[in-house]
């Protein structure tokens, strides 16, 4: 909670913490504020990926591992989009009566 709160972040701030195993491979854990530890942030491993490619650790194309599973991510140099995929499940069903 230091850098969630830290007074550098008046908003309170997201935090990814990430380990480059290869040029296509990270391992990623993500703090959310108000949340804490969360099982995957799919923006983060974007984000992540990007950084990485910036600083010459990673590749376009990387398998981004987080608690939650893993992500395939790819900033695309033909239009410069960035595109994640992973699994979907659903993990409750409900109803809610007005």
């Amino acid at each position: 909670p230091r850098i969630e709160n830290h007074e550098i972040f008046p908003q309170r701030v997201n935090a990814h913490f990430v380990k480059v195993n290869s040029p296509d491979d990270f391992t990623m854990i993500t703090w959310e504020r108000g949340s804490g530890i969360t099982l995957a942030c799919g923006t983060g491993a974007c984000a992540c990926c990007v950084a990485a490619v910036l600083t010459e650790r990673c590749g376009r194309k990387v398998t981004a591992h987080l608690p939650g599973g893993d992500l395939q991510i790819e900033w695309s140099q033909k239009d410069n989009c960035v595109y994640m995929t992973g699994p979907a499940v659903e993990v409750f069903n409900g109803e809610y009566r007005v």
